[in-house]
């Protein structure tokens, strides 16, 4: 069985196909609980994050495993798979183990050194527990990766600076507008992107801060942290009127705001202008709303490349971040490949224990009259001759683990001891 990972994310597809393939949190159990129960896969993580949708699986036969998540794929974009799966990346057992670690690491994020990724890899981890639909493959291999992101994040600088998708969001608002200043700012979501949006703009000079969200309760509590104002979701459009920007990033699963809501708004604007910036997955404001006069729509591809101008500084800690991500992947690899021949090892072990204390109790009528100190010496003399009869066997084991070789070896060991 192979550790696999099929995936898409926004350096291969367009943001239009990406949205179409986004798992939200309501349909997640649905979509684990469909994909655990294809023909070729035993245990599945699905992580999907306003980059990516990636499906991690134990495969019971590799190209069987791919074309059943190929398949799902298909489903969720209500697309056929040809029309997509040029674009989709596959990595098995070393490779998928390296390119989670990059991930978790914020090696292959918008933003480099991403903070929210890591909280989004264990989130996705214990949403596949809660739905038993990991096992101790993956939760091996993702167990690990939350251990490489954090070595990445303390131990260099990937971190520095705005490595937030929120931070970046609000840091281009700004940039756009000369200052957030004085603005009305209106937050549309009050997830965990949107909570980081309210409290990066929290304690602007000036500033006037609006939360609305689809649950009442959660933005009053995240309104009252930024010393903000809630407004219910009816209210949306008479804030929108009076907002100087509206940053978005609600898990609705499409567009909340469409051209028809937002035309009679910006009419009784008086022609003042309203940036947006739609961080959503999928989007929440329908593109067509940047052709309405004094509306600026920046969506994810408009952060990409704000984002590019400040990463110079981090980029020098990539090597380093990557020779994380390579010691650790050794050292996984190492630790699967053990666990791998463990049981044989053990068995062996205990079968030519076993056979020792046999062949001693068989002549325990001719060692009655052995003192303590000769019988001590009888057990430590026939030990010590099994260990080193094992050591070879047992050194090549190891050595061979996770390596046809290595299968043919444990083959032969439990056919030869009737393991």
């Amino acid at each position: 069985m192979s550790v696999v990972v099929v995936g898409l994310n926004h350096r291969t597809v367009p943001l239009e196909l990406l949205e179409r393939v986004n798992v939200s949190p309501a349909r997640l159990p649905k979509v684990l609980g469909d994909l655990a129960g294809r023909e070729h896969i035993s245990e599945v993580v699905v992580l999907s994050t306003c980059h990516r949708t990636e499906v991690y699986a134990v495969a019971e036969r590799y190209h069987g495993a791919v074309q059943d998540i190929r398949n799902a794929f298909s489903e969720l974009a209500f697309m056929p798979p040809e029309d997509f799966s040029d674009h989709l990346y596959s990595y098995f057992d070393e490779g998928a183990a390296n390119h989670l670690f990059s991930v978790a690491a914020g090696l292959d994020s918008v933003v480099l050194g991403e903070s929210e990724i890591l909280g989004q890899v264990r989130q996705a981890w214990q949403s596949a527990h809660e739905e038993g639909v990991d096992g101790s493959r993956l939760a091996a291999l993702f167990r690990h990766a939350l251990v490489v992101g954090k070595r990445a994040r303390t131990e260099t600088a990937i971190a520095r600076g705005t490595t937030s998708l929120a931070h970046a969001a609000v840091d281009m608002a700004a940039g756009r507008l000369g200052s957030l200043e004085g603005k009305r700012i209106l937050l549309l979501g009050a997830g965990e992107v949107g909570e980081s949006m309210a409290l990066a703009v929290a304690g602007i000079t000036g500033a006037q801060v609006f939360v609305v969200n689809r649950t009442w309760d959660r933005a009053v509590a995240l309104a009252s942290r930024v010393g903000g104002r809630a407004v219910q979701l009816d209210g949306l459009s008479a804030a929108l009127a009076e907002a100087d920007v509206l940053l978005t990033s609600t898990g609705a699963p499409s567009a909340i705001v469409d051209h028809s809501d937002l035309a009679p708004v910006v009419e009784g604007r008086g022609g003042r202008p309203l940036l947006i910036v739609d961080v959503a997955m999928p989007r929440d404001i329908d593109p067509a709303v940047a052709e309405l006069p004094g509306v600026e729509l920046l969506d994810l591809d408009d952060v990409r490349a704000f984002v590019e101008d400040g990463l110079a500084g981090r980029r020098r800690e990539v090597a380093r971040v990557r020779a994380i991500v390579d010691e650790e992947r050794e050292r996984f690899t190492d630790s699967v490949t053990a666990r791998e021949v463990a049981p044989t090892i053990s068995a062996l072990r205990q079968r030519v224990e076993a056979l020792r204390l046999a062949e001693l109790e068989r002549h325990r009528s001719r060692l009655a009259g052995l003192d303590p100190s000769q019988r001590e010496a009888i057990e430590a003399v026939t030990r010590g001759v099994l260990a080193k009869v094992l050591h070879g066997p047992t050194v090549r084991l190891k050595d061979a683990a996770g390596t046809p070789k290595g299968e043919r070896l444990s083959d032969a060991l439990r056919e030869l001891f009737d393991l």
